[in-house]
């Protein structure tokens, strides 16, 4: 089950008394945990109620565990952090092997009738072994979290439930911007992007049907003060390949304080885009469609390829080589930011399309 359908279900479905919570993506399992936690003690009073456990635990000491009555509470809630439970198994004495069987068998039998008082909650940040018997019996007794890493291009699952949440939703060119700015966001923080979105209700205006119309402006106001929004106003430059406006947003940036490092990072990438866009372009690829093989938002992804349309591939691997030697030479002090000037101004100075 995606986060999405996750959430949706904490809002309209009862309580399963079950739920592995598994993935790489540590926000939306502490969002999953949080959920199901408010809805079990809408109050927030849950007191002494929750059992916390890490690592391994045997099977029979688990049973105990569900088993056991609750005291002072209503409910007994037991959380089983960085469980490997669900881990593909490894080699294993043959003896040993029939005995944990054994045990095993009894608490799938115990899932799959929980007691009234009691919720179970797994925690792994390893993606579960789908072919074991634990597994097969939570998803059938229970619910399974699927916490996939979320890039760029997967954003849009996460930021549906967030807007839901707030009330609020983009219009066309605010979604644009959004998924631009996460576009060069290295790395991509939910918990970042989720303190920022809290503060709409700040920023934007009444709301219109129940909802909050939030506009490219707001966005930009919102994020004025990451460096990645004018980085990203750079990158425009120089797709565009306004040498302008490119080497006055360069400048503010240096002076600005912004490190060296994330410029020559983010600019790589960008000219690594654009080399790939051109070679997907050659294949037939285009538009939208390079959304998936790039791994970008499919807007975004053909926006770049428009870009990359201006470019020669020699310019694209001349300004590559450059940006490696500048990194060098930046770091040693044996240049200035002169270098960095430089390849902006041969990015957007040569605008020869041949081979594009």
């Amino acid at each position: 089950m995606k986060f999405s359908e996750f959430m949706t279900g904490m809002r309209k479905a009862p309580l399963r008394h079950i739920y592995l919570l598994a993935g790489e993506e540590h926000y939306y399992i502490e969002k999953a945990w949080q959920a199901i936690l408010k809805k079990l003690f809408p109050q927030g009073d849950y007191g002494d109620a929750i059992q916390k456990r890490a690592g391994s635990i045997d099977p029979e000491d688990l049973i105990e565990a569900i088993n056991s009555v609750p005291f002072l509470s209503e409910y007994n809630i037991i959380l089983l952090q960085d469980t490997t439970l669900f881990k593909a198994d490894k080699s294993k004495k043959a003896e040993k092997g029939r005995a944990v069987d054994r045990s095993l068998d009894d608490l799938l039998a115990v899932l799959a009738d929980m007691p009234e008082y009691t919720y179970l909650i797994f925690m792994t940040g390893d993606k579960p072994d789908k072919r074991k018997k634990l597994y097969k019996t939570v998803a059938e007794y229970g619910v399974v979290l699927e916490a996939e890493p979320v890039k760029p291009w997967n954003i849009d699952e996460w930021l549906t439930v967030r807007l839901q949440e707030l009330q609020c939703r983009f219009d066309r060119e605010a979604a644009l911007y959004f998924h631009q700015l996460v576009s060069v966001m290295q790395p991509l923080s939910l918990e970042f992007l989720d303190q920022q979105l809290s503060k709409l209700e700040l920023l934007s205006g009444p709301k219109t049907g129940g909802m909050r119309l939030i506009t490219r402006e707001t966005l930009v106001e919102l994020f004025a003060g990451l460096p990645e929004v004018s980085i990203f106003a750079l990158l425009d430059a120089i797709s565009e390949q306004d040498a302008g406006k490119a080497m006055l947003i360069l400048r503010r940036q240096l002076t600005e304080g912004t490190y060296f490092t994330v410029l020559i990072a983010l600019l790589t990438r960008h000219v690594r885009q654009l080399w790939q866009a051109q070679r997907l372009y050659r294949r037939g690829i285009r538009g939208k469609a390079l959304g998936k093989p790039m791994g970008l938002n499919p807007f975004i992804a053909g926006k770049l390829g428009d870009a990359a349309a201006r470019f020669s591939p020699q310019v694209l691997h001349d300004s590559l080589l450059g940006l490696i030697d500048a990194d060098y030479l930046l770091k040693n002090g044996q240049a200035g930011n002169e270098v960095l000037e430089n390849i902006v101004l041969q990015l957007c100075r040569v605008g020869c399309r041949s081979g594009a």
